[in-house]
């Protein structure tokens, strides 16, 4: 197993105990019930839609749907699909006709959209198991590709671009809820807690967007921006070490390393809305 093996265990180990203790989480989840979702851009209405252990089991840091082009027939991927709350709203877009495929590496995440997805009584999702990474998917089969806070956690981000650009069909689009950030210190970088929590594993804003174009992406841009203040990096990054076993032991000590280093990171970690499309070939 390579250090991004391991990296990629770790993440997986965290997230599947967070989905064995709702209200405790990766990524800013915080303890209430039901919380992130609704910080993270769902509306009360798509909320009120879903099976409960969607919600509560949801880690992400935006909406990816929101104000997406998705739309009745298209088939959507979700990266890293976790409990399912995006499976869920996708597949009531695309309808009937329209099909909807979920890829995660934690069994205990699949085990648990499986469940949502069952309660839900919906029959157009298609949940495999696999790294986003190294696709289970089709090339050029995929109309839409959406993620929610998952992209940082990969050790190996261009290998993940290049592969969006894969399964794209010609004229297809990204829309991607991530955390950006910049000037991280290498004592946060390497910390196991904060990785799985989806801010040390974060790459500047700039190196994101250029590494889309790298991968043959075009019209990359940034739809919505948050900057995160020093209360918000507080809350967004402490939060599962406030309860002792959340997303990655967290401790006493942990919880004044945030505090630290909220300060001097404000202004340096956002979360963003990212739009990218594959281009059509022309012929000629």
């Amino acid at each position: 197993m390579d250090d991004n093996d391991k990296k990629r265990n770790a993440v997986s180990q965290d997230y599947a105990k967070a989905v064995g203790s709702p209200g405790k989480g990766c990524c800013g989840a915080p303890v209430q019930k039901g919380v992130a979702a609704k910080l993270a851009g769902y509306s009360a209405v798509e909320l009120g839609a879903l099976p409960e252990e969607a919600v509560v089991n949801s880690f992400g840091c935006g909406n990816p749907l929101a104000f997406s082009g998705v739309k009745p027939g298209d088939v959507v991927l979700d990266l890293g699909s976790g409990a399912g709350i995006d499976l869920l709203i996708a597949a009531k877009k695309v309808g009937a006709k329209g099909s909807v495929i979920g890829v995660d590496m934690t069994d205990a995440m699949i085990a648990k959209a499986k469940q949502n997805i069952a309660a839900a009584r919906v029959d157009n999702i298609d949940v495999r198991k696999g790294i986003i990474e190294d696709l289970p998917v089709e090339s050029g089969s995929v109309d839409w590709v959406i993620s929610n806070c998952v992209i940082n956690l990969s050790p190996e981000k261009a290998r993940v671009f290049a592969e969006i650009a894969r399964v794209l069909r010609p004229g297809g689009a990204m829309l991607v809820s991530d955390i950006v950030a910049d000037a991280l210190p290498k004592e946060l970088v390497e910390n196991r807690a904060l990785y799985s929590s989806c801010v040390a594993g974060a790459i500047s804003e700039r190196d994101y967007l250029a590494g889309l174009r790298d991968a043959g992406l075009t019209e990359v841009s940034v739809k919505e921006r948050v900057v995160y203040d020093t209360a918000q990096l507080e809350a967004f990054a402490g939060s599962e070490v406030q309860e002792l076993g959340g997303c990655g032991c967290g401790s006493a000590s942990m919880d004044a390393l945030i505090k630290e280093w909220a300060p001097r990171l404000q202004g340096h970690v956002a979360s963003i809305k990212v739009f990218a499309r594959k281009p059509v070939a022309h012929s000629g």
